[in-house]
């Protein structure tokens, strides 16, 4: 259960405690109508928890709070007829009953299960819920009351009681909404980010390298048609500044890559603390980047950046902690998503710290994900 819970979004999260929220004040409802009336009648007590169950089925059926793609079609039809029922029953008791106790008993059950059913069932029409409204207080007053006068009173009272749920209950849909744009907002924001870098080191590695690629290409052609024209000399001389051109270009292919890279260890800190609030999970930072040892600031840097994907990308995780030390850093997080497989960004993490003398050991489990790099002090 707490695996299936961490796995769900932040959406999903309020849309399940929202649901489960509004079916247990039904349940609540339906324990203290019974408690505090001292329902004598087994009848009229079993009538309102059967429509306290069949409000709380209209509220698991209701779409607005579906955490699953697990079809309930038939919930939301049985629900219905549950309170309906109920309804029907309730009336023709009171119309048919011969002591004055029985049919205030009904009365009482009768109105109980109108409520239920505009909080649970109206509340979530897609259109003409306040005609329904007005309908059911309508319907409710006159078929319960004793009189027309009081019938007519009791229909403005069930109309404004049911207005005010319905409107309450708009208001929590609302704020669902508000939710959902707020996590889908963020993902976008994620993505973009994403995207942005991406186009930066695109439009850097064409600007720095691609002239420099062209210069070769063309001179690497002229240098094949003096040689063909007999000139050797003035074709190795081409030749020579084409190698020219080659050693410039790698070396600004280097520069870049190390840009692109940032081999600041605390700007990646301060980095992955912001990408990692961004979606919800609180980066807890342990030691000073001052305890890591120079030579190994690039590659931590790296993991730093490497492990901040890792989250982002392969768990629903609400805390990180990164450990700094003199001999070794770790980057743990809760709420992994799968198994860690075979990642291409963690072997290529590997090699990198191979080749610094480092080692990097990652734990994997259902509950949290860690990489730990252990290197040598000097």
């Amino acid at each position: 259960m707490t695996g299936w819970w961490h796995e769900l979004p932040g959406a999903a999260k309020f849309r399940l405690y929202t649901r489960v929220t509004l079916q247990f004040a039904i349940a609540l409802l339906v324990l203290v109508v019974v408690v505090t009336n001292g329902m004598d009648a087994l009848w009229s007590a079993l009538g309102i928890v059967i429509a306290g169950i069949a409000a709380i089925l209209a509220l698991h059926a209701q779409p607005e709070f579906a955490t699953d793609a697990v079809s309930h079609r038939w919930a939301l039809p049985t629900a219905i007829a549950l309170l309906g029922g109920v309804w029907v029953a309730y009336a023709v008791i009171t119309r048919l009953a011969v002591s004055e106790s029985v049919a205030e008993q009904a009365r009482m059950a009768g109105s109980y299960t109108a409520i239920v059913a505009v909080f649970s069932v109206v509340s979530f029409l897609p259109r003409h819920k306040w005609w329904v409204v007005a309908g059911i207080g309508l319907a409710t007053g006159l078929v319960f009351a004793s009189s027309l006068s009081k019938g007519l009173i009791a229909a403005l009272v069930g109309s404004l009681a049911g207005a005010f749920a319905v409107g309450t209950t708009l208001l929590t849909v609302w704020g669902l909404r508000v939710v959902e744009e707020l996590e889908r907002a963020r993902v976008v924001e994620t993505e973009l980010q994403v995207a942005e870098e991406r186009l930066r080191f695109a439009r850097d590695l064409h600007d720095v390298v691609g002239r420099g690629f062209s210069a070769i290409a063309v001179k690497s052609e002229l240098a094949a048609v003096l040689s063909r024209a007999g000139d050797a000399e003035r074709a190795a001389a081409e030749m020579d500044e084409v190698k020219t051109l080659a050693v410039e270009s790698m070396g600004q292919m280097r520069q870049l890559v190390r840009g692109y890279r940032g081999i600041d260890l605390r700007a990646e800190v301060a980095g992955a603390r912001s990408l990692l609030a961004a979606v919800g999970c609180r980066l807890v930072v342990e030691g000073d980047a001052a305890r890591v040892p120079a030579r190994y600031h690039e590659v931590s840097a790296w993991v730093v950046r490497e492990g901040t994907t890792n989250i982002v990308e392969h768990s629903a995780a609400t805390s990180a902690v990164l450990s700094l030390g003199d001999a070794g850093m770790s980057l743990r997080n809760n709420c992994p998503r799968g198994t860690s497989g075979e990642r291409s960004g963690l072997r290529g993490l590997a090699e990198r710290l191979a080749a610094t003398g480092a080692t990097l050991e990652v734990n994997a489990s259902s509950d949290a994900f860690e990489l730990e790099i252990h290197w040598e002090k000097k």
